[in-house]
């Protein structure tokens, strides 16, 4: 007997900068014949359905841990799909009725996001093509996960201009520019260079250091880092990352 709860799912909608791009990781979904030849193949989110001796916060923990070898990771649960139709597309009926799910097309999904930085990261490869692909940029997706990535980027983009969540998406010490970039990943939208660091200074969680970039083809920029402690003591000032 399957030790799974049929109708209850985990999706995980990883978001990874690279320095450049705001990316997603997402899995391939290839579905071959009797014979071996593609009868199709997409690509979905990682996740799966819950185990019946573990809650949801415990499952998305062991999704991602399982996948990126993570286990201090931002992980937030951000909204639940459970459209009564979610699951009628032909593909997925397919799909399902290869897998030999017993589930209804009433699978309800509880959605986490979750920030990494992902240049540092060795994805597990469970034969499923795990890769990172740029939000603006993404492949066929399966189900109704293109829905579920529009709504937690919506929910990213949101939290990112009122708490300082971006840190997780940047290395430990990193440039203004580099900052810069990542909120730019995420708003979609060019920041005015001048205005963005007159904003920084104002944030006293973010402090200099007394390092420069080491081993770049251009001048090296000063570093700077993120500091929880002093966040927690000033962070009734307001914080607002203004377009």
């Amino acid at each position: 007997m399957t030790n799974i709860i049929p109708n209850i799912s985990v999706d995980c909608v990883v978001f990874g900068f690279d320095g450049e791009y705001l990316n997603v990781l997402l899995v391939e979904r290839a579905l071959h014949d009797d014979s071996g030849n593609i009868v199709f193949r997409d690509h979905t989110l990682t996740g799966y359905h819950i185990d019946r001796d573990e809650n949801l916060n415990e499952a998305a923990h062991h999704i991602l841990k399982e996948r990126t070898g993570l286990s201090d990771i931002y992980l937030e649960q951000v909204f639940t799909f459970g459209d009564k139709n979610r699951l009628l597309k032909e593909r997925d009926q397919e799909w399902i009725r290869h897998l030999n799910l017993k589930i209804d097309n009433r699978t309800i999904t509880i959605v986490y996001y979750s920030l990494i930085d992902n240049t540092k990261v060795k994805l597990t490869d469970k034969g499923d093509n795990p890769n990172w692909f740029p939000i603006h940029n993404l492949p066929e997706l399966g189900f109704d996960h293109g829905e579920i990535i529009e709504k937690a980027l919506e929910v990213l983009k949101i939290k990112a201009r009122m708490e300082p969540i971006v840190f997780e998406l940047l290395p430990e010490k990193f440039t203004l520019t580099q900052l810069q970039k990542v909120y730019e990943a995420i708003l979609d939208t060019s920041l005015d260079r001048r205005n963005f660091r007159k904003k920084v200074a104002q944030m006293r969680f973010i402090v200099a250091l007394n390092e420069k970039q080491k081993g770049v083809s251009h001048k090296p920029a000063q570093l700077f880092f993120f500091s929880r402690e002093v966040y927690e003591r000033t962070k009734k000032d307001r914080y607002l990352i203004t377009i």
